[in-house]
Parts: C-alpha cells; structure tokens; sequence
C-alpha cells in the first residue's frame, strides 16, 4: 500500500506542478519543493526506498545534463581580464569562508558548505531564462568551475571524516586525482580516435536514428561512469557530470540530442528529484526558533560571501544589475548543502539540530532566491 501511494502522490505532483507554476507565477522548481514538503507533512509522501532511488537517478540525470552544457572547446574564459577576475572570485569566496571559520570556531563542515556549489536549481533557472543572459551565461560557466571543486572538497571531507587524515584517507584522495587525469588522458585519446575515424561517431550516433542509439548511448555513458564511481569510492555525482561533457564534446553532430534528453529528464526524472527534497523536512523544523536562527546565519553566509566576492571580481565586468542576479544564482547550493549535512551528522561533526538548520537554509534560501531572481529580472528588464 506504501509504494501505491507513494507513486499516485508522485504522479499527481509532477503532473499539477507545471499548472500550478502557470497560475501562481512561481517558478515551477519551487512550487515542486513545496509541494514535496506539503505531501511528506500530509503523510502521503513516507520513508520508502524506491522514492529515494528514483530521487537519487533524478538527482543523478540532473547533474549528467548539467555536464551537457559544457563547452570544452569555447568555456567562457578566453579572455584573460575573465580569467583573472574567476581567480580573484574564488580566492575572495573561500578567503571568506575561511575567516568565518575561523573567527566563529566553526565545524569543517561549515568551512566547506559556504563556498560550495551545486548546478540543480541553477540547471532550473537555464531552462527558464535561457543561458544566453550575460549574468546566467557566466554563472554557469562558474558554477562548473565550483561544482568540480566542491565534488573535490565534498570528497575530502567525506575521506577526512570517515577516516582521518591516515593511509585510507589518503589512498581516497589519490584515488580521485588519478582518476581525474585517467580521464583526462581519455578525453585526449577518444579525440585522437575521433580525428583518425570519424565516420565512428556517426555509427555511434547515425544521423538517421530509428532506434534512439544516441539516448541508449548516452544513458550507457552515464551509469557506466557511476559505476566506476562507486568502484573508486568516489561520489558519484562526479560520474554523471563527466559523463554528460563527454557526450556533449565529442558529438555534436546530434545537435537535437541535448533537447531530447533535456524534455525526459525534466518532465519526469528531475521534478521527483525536487519532490524529495521538499519532502525530507517536515514542516514543524521551520517552527523551532533556534534551528530557524542558525539556519538564517548558514543562508545569509553562502549569500554575502558570494556577493561580496562577485561584486569585487565582476562588478565592473557585469554592471551592477547583471551581478546581483548573478551573485544570487550561484547562491543556491541546494543539493551538496544536503549532502554535506548528511555526511556532517553522520559522521557527528554536527548536531542534529545544526543538521535541520542547514536543510532549513537550503530549501528556505532555494526557494526565496528563485522569488527574488524572478522579482529583480522583471524590475532590471522594465522599459
């Protein structure tokens, strides 16, 4: 009776969410996380380990698509002056975060959850905006940047916890950076491949397709990374990401492939993702004054320091309206902010209540950001 419930609910969620999204103006991600936290509050939504699983491939395909906007061979940054301001911005980005650590007596957990990046609810503004706006087009070319780099930090971090700073952790850590120039060695020998024959991508993915080989190639790509992943005891949300560049770089001939893959995920795998972080909170957290307060310090920290950064490293770059929307994209680390309070409260580095203040901060400050973003474009855009 559980999983009959449980798959209804979802059905009639995904399938209301977009209607909803059109009547009340609000973006369709937010409405999906409130009414995951509504039908969990409800008890239509319960612990189940096939709500998860799907959430988790949901999760999963989302960061895959997210790989697909990679432009290896034209990433944004040609400009050196560019170059030079991302260096200043990440280095201003963790100098702060280091600082309130420091001077707060924080937990690690808190040194890396500030200045971390995730690209799920950035992945939602590209689908409603279009990447073609100056301040998205730069805060997802970051945003990959940072995504990477927080696949790292949260690698170290879950390594250091579980092991301590020993041999295992160690032999982690290696692990990941052999991996990554593994990969990078790949990426140089399939173009090799590619240049010598290239008659090979058109049998992968034939122009005229009949079968869906580009999508039954893909999703190959996709899980056999994953696997790989979780063979190197790596987090797999770096398989996934890897995945969807090397589709993206090497096979660009199926220039419909991007929207194919896109519509499925987004009209079904990724809106049960959002469900289940709305509804791995209950309501009554927001009403606990002491969780909601060290919930706004967590929130108005990965927002300041991001503004601040941004305002210093692309003020002059952007102009000042383009920056804030800017500054506030990148501000929305919702899924790695759960992640790494999970893997904070499990290893006790937190307490369970700083463990509902970070969930609190996340989907609170995910789903106020995609609010104001949408306030402040109209009134930035009003002629």
């Amino acid at each position: 009776m559980g999983n009959t419930v449980v798959i209804i609910t979802l059905s009639m969620l995904i399938l209301l969410s977009p209607f909803l999204s059109r009547v009340t103006k609000v973006p369709v991600v937010v409405v999906e996380i409130l009414l995951g936290s509504l039908a969990a509050y409800l008890g239509l939504l319960v612990e189940n380990d096939l709500f998860k699983i799907i959430a988790k491939v949901g999760f999963l395909y989302l960061m895959f698509l997210a790989g697909m906007e990679v432009n290896l061979k034209a990433f944004g940054f040609e400009k050196s002056s560019l170059l030079r301001r991302t260096f200043l911005y990440f280095a201003m980005l963790y100098g702060c975060s280091f600082t309130l650590y420091f001077y707060l007596n924080l937990s690690s957990v808190y040194l890396v959850a500030f200045p971390i990046f995730s690209l799920g609810m950035l992945m939602a503004l590209v689908k409603e905006y279009g990447k073609n706006k100056p301040w998205l087009a730069l805060a997802l070319n970051i945003g990959i940047v940072g995504e990477l780099v927080s696949i790292m930090a949260l690698t170290i971090l879950s390594g250091g916890l579980e092991y301590g700073f020993n041999r295992e952790f160690a032999f982690v850590l290696g692990g990941l950076f052999l991996f990554l120039i593994g990969f990078v060695l790949f990426f140089r020998g399939i173009r090799i491949l590619f240049w010598w024959y290239p008659s090979l991508k058109t049998l992968i993915m034939p122009h005229e397709d009949s079968k869906d080989q580009d999508v039954r190639f893909s999703m190959a790509i996709m899980f056999i990374m994953i696997a790989m992943m979780l063979y190197l005891k790596i987090d797999v949300v770096l398989g996934a990401f890897l995945a969807g560049m090397f589709v993206s770089t090497y096979f660009k001939h199926k220039a419909e492939l991007p929207e194919k893959l896109s519509s499925f995920g987004f009209g079904f795998l990724v809106p049960i993702f959002f469900i289940h972080v709305g509804s791995t909170l209950s309501l009554d957290a927001f009403t606990d004054f002491k969780i909601l307060q060290n919930a706004f310090f967590i929130a108005s920290a990965i927002i300041g320091i991001r503004l601040v950064s941004s305002l210093v490293a692309y003020g002059g770059y952007l102009g000042l309206k383009n920056t804030i929307l800017f500054s506030l994209s990148d501000s929305m680390p919702l899924t790695f902010t759960v992640a790494i309070a999970t893997l904070g409260y499990g290893a006790n580095a937190i307490t369970h209540d700083e463990y509902n203040a970070f969930i609190v901060a996340s989907m609170g400050s995910g789903i106020f950001l995609m609010l104001l973003i949408k306030i402040l474009y109209t009134l930035f855009n009003k002629k």
